[in-house]
């Protein structure tokens, strides 16, 4: 696949305070978007410093010698960790690491996904996103008497509803041309 393609693939943003229910709503989705014949990948953006590697297995004594990459290879799956030491990933970077799939389900990268919903929980105590992230587009919440008409409404609890809209508004990030 070229890289055009890659970067064409369909993208929808799942954004929201801490505890709102943003990966439950995630972990809900998956399965009814699959049952529509869609394939989905999903990435998972978080500000917290983590470190997947254990000290003192082959991989990560690897990327402590100095390996730029590090992919750890089961029967079952792989993982590639990329030590990053300049600056932070970029989304259009991260999705040409990845393989085609027919909706990718971003959860963070705030500003970047140009077709986004928020998980709104007013029980939690925090401002709304919405009210000043511009590709907030839909808000999927328990209470929708506080959401400005403007924005495409959402329960919480309707997620086959919240599938079919992602299915039907996933849209590839704008401006992003192969070099």
């Amino acid at each position: 696949m070229l890289i055009q393609e890659l970067l064409q693939q369909p993208v929808f943003g799942l954004v929201g305070r801490s505890g709102s229910g943003k990966t439950y709503l995630v972990a809900r989705l998956l399965p009814i978007l699959k049952d529509m014949g869609l394939s989905v990948s999903t990435i998972k953006h978080t500000h917290h410093h983590i470190d997947i590697d254990k000290p003192g297995k082959d991989s990560f004594i690897h990327r402590q010698a100095g390996a730029q990459e590090v992919m750890l290879a089961t029967p079952e799956r792989w993982v590639l960790q990329h030590s990053q030491m300049t600056s932070p990933p970029a989304l259009p970077d991260l999705l040409l690491r990845m393989a085609p799939a027919d909706v990718i389900l971003v959860e963070g990268f705030h500003a970047s996904v140009p077709t986004t919903l928020e998980v709104y929980r007013a029980e939690i105590g925090k401002e709304p996103l919405f009210l000043t992230q511009k590709t907030i587009t839909a808000v999927a919440t328990s209470n929708s008497s506080s959401i400005p008409p403007a924005l495409k409404r959402f329960d919480l609890e309707d997620t086959r509803e919240i599938a079919e809209y992602i299915r039907d508004t996933a849209t590839p990030l704008p401006g992003f041309k192969a070099e």
